[in-house]
């Protein structure tokens, strides 16, 4: 079954105390994240990352605060989380081919990955029947990026010790209620 990994939203702003949007705790799961990230680039696994890539005056903004705009230093990834390998699929653009590397860089300007209007040509390009997703924040991000996989009929399994929430949240509950499973970073690496 071809699987594809799913890193949402990796982010220094969202995951350090010094970031614009600080999800607390989240530095703790850098290393797993770091840790599935580097699998499967060494498991010639395909590694889709979403990004936000803002700009100063996105409507996000109204809602929460100023984060990851496009060019600025929390809207990079931890060094640890890139592979030697990345293409960029921006959120604007429509490229005729897709660029594709061992990373896949998606970004994005509104919450829901799926607006990218490039990601069901990517996805199809890729033809995955599962997708492994993890990272932040667990009920607003990595929840869309979910939604969406499920509705397309895909196997979703959630990697629980690679994600962070904002506050209690039922991500999970909802989730499996659906059809996705739970999974640790412990059984992906296997």
């Amino acid at each position: 079954m071809k699987t594809v990994f799913v890193d949402v939203d990796t982010q220094l702003d969202f995951l350090y105390p010094t970031g614009a949007f600080y999800v607390r705790g989240a530095e703790r799961i850098v290393d797993n994240l770091a840790r599935l990230n580097q699998y499967a680039g060494a498991q010639g696994i395909p590694l889709i990352s979403t990004t936000d890539a803002h700009r100063e005056n996105d409507e996000e903004f109204h809602k929460y605060p100023p984060h990851c705009i496009l060019g600025c230093l929390g809207q990079h990834k931890p060094a640890s989380t890139l592979l030697s390998e990345q293409s960029v699929i921006p959120y604007d653009e429509r490229p005729a081919v897709l660029p594709i590397a061992k990373q896949i860089v998606v970004q994005k300007r509104v919450l829901d990955v799926f607006r990218n209007p490039n990601l069901p040509k990517l996805l199809e390009q890729l033809g995955a029947e599962r997708y492994v997703v993890y990272g932040v924040v667990t009920e607003i991000c990595v929840q869309f990026a979910v939604d969406g996989l499920l509705k397309m009929g895909a196997k979703v399994a959630i990697v629980q010790d690679a994600v962070k929430e904002l506050g209690a949240n039922s991500v999970f509950a909802d989730a499996q209620a659906k059809g996705a499973t739970l999974t640790s970073v412990a059984e992906v690496l296997g």
